[in-house]
C-alpha cells in the first residue's frame, strides 16, 4: 500500500533588503529562512516550502500568494523584525522600534491569502503579532517600556538562552496538550508584545509574573478553521532541556493542516480595512523618502 502523501508546509519569509555595502549580493534583495524552524517542521515529515513574496522591482510572470494558499496545506509565519506600528494605528515612539513596513505587507498578504482559503496557520514570535495585528488587535511597541512591572522579554546576549515561566490557561485547548502543566518555562526573544488581543481571538498562555499573553487561537466556531500562535518559538526547544516540549505544538498544527486538507473550509477574514491603511501610510512614507 502507497504512503501517504507529505504534507506541504509553506513558511513565510524573512527580508534581507538591498545594501550596496554588502559583499555578496550587493544591492539584491534577499528572502530566506531560518534553518531551526525548517528543520522543526520536518522532524515530523512534512516537506517545507518557503513562500517568497511575489512582488518587488524583479517581479516577473503571474504567480500570487493565493496560488500558493491554494496549493499548500498550512502556513508558519516566521519570527524576525518588529511589526511597523502604523499597522495598529499609531506612530512609532522610537526610531528603532519603525519595523519593516515592506515585510509587514508581505506577511499581511499571506495571512489573508491563507484565511481566505481555511488553511491552517501557526504563527512563531513576531507571527504572532502579525496575527494579532491582521485581526485587529494591537501591540506594545516596547513592553518593557509600556508595560508597567514588565520582566525582561529580549536579551541580547544570551538571546534563545533567555527564559521565563509562563502560565497556560485552564480550559484553553493549549491546555488540553498539555494536561497537567499549569505552568511551564519557556524561550523568550522578543520586545514587542500583545497589548489588545485581537477579536474573535482567546489568550491561551500568560507570562509570569508579568500577564503578557503568550499563546492565543480564534475561537472555535461552526466554519472557521485553525489560526494558533506562540510568542516563543517552540522549534528551540531541545530535547532533554526543562523548557515546554514542542511535539505537542508541531503535532497539533499538522493534525489541523490533515484536518483542512481533508475537509476544506472558509475562514474568518483578516480585517482588510487595516491593511489598506497601512498600505496607504506605506506609500507615502516611501514617496516622501523619493521627495
Amino acid at each position: 500500500m502507497p504512503a501517504a502523501p507529505r504534507l506541504k508546509i509553506g513558511l513565510s519569509a524573512c527580508f534581507q533588503h538591498a545594501d550596496p555595502a554588502r559583499p555578496l549580493f550587493t544591492g539584491k534583495t534577499l528572502q530566506y529562512v531560518e534553518q531551526s524552524i525548517a528543520h522543526w517542521l520536518m522532524s515530523a515529515g512534512a516537506m517545507v516550502v518557503m513562500v517568497p513574496c511575489p512582488t518587488g522591482e524583479t517581479a516577473r510572470g503571474d504567480v500570487t500568494l493565493d496560488h500558493y494558499a491554494e496549493w499548500l496545506d498550512g502556513i508558519v509565519m516566521h519570527g524576525g523584525a518588529d511589526v511597523w506600528p502604523g499597522n495598529y494605528g499609531e506612530e512609532p515612539l522610537r526610531e528603532e522600534w519603525v519595523g519593516d513596513r515592506v515585510r509587514d505587507l508581505y506577511d499581511l498578504a499571506v495571512v489573508k491569502a491563507f484565511a481566505q482559503v481555511g488553511k491552517p496557520i501557526f504563527g512563531v514570535c513576531r507571527g504572532l503579532q502579525l496575527i494579532n495585528v491582521a485581526f485587529g488587535g494591537a501591540l506594545y511597541q516596547d513592553i518593557e517600556t509600556q508595560h508597567p512591572g514588565a520582566q525582561q522579554h529580549r536579551n541580547a546576549s544570551t538571546y534563545d538562552q533567555h527564559f521565563h515561566d509562563i502560565h497556560i490557561l485552564p480550559d484553553s485547548h493549549l491546555a488540553t496538550l498539555y494536561p497537567n502543566t499549569p505552568r511551564a518555562r519557556v524561550n523568550s526573544i522578543h520586545h514587542q508584545g500583545i497589548k489588545r488581543v485581537a477579536p474573535e481571538f482567546v489568550v491561551e498562555a500568560l507570562s509570569e509574573p508579568d500577564g503578557v499573553p503568550e499563546a492565543i487561537r480564534l475561537k472555535p466556531a461552526p466554519g472557521r478553521g485553525y489560526i494558533a500562535a506562540t510568542q516563543w518559538h517552540p522549534e528551540f526547544h531541545k530535547q532533554g532541556s526543562d523548557t515546554l516540549d514542542d511535539t505537542a505544538i508541531l503535532n497539533d498544527f499538522l493534525a489541523a493542516c490533515e484536518q483542512a486538507k481533508a475537509h476544506p473550509r472558509p475562514v474568518l477574514r483578516p480585517v482588510p480595512s487595516l491593511r489598506e491603511r497601512a498600505a496607504r501610510r506605506l506609500r507615502k512614507a516611501l514617496s516622501r523618502q523619493r521627495d
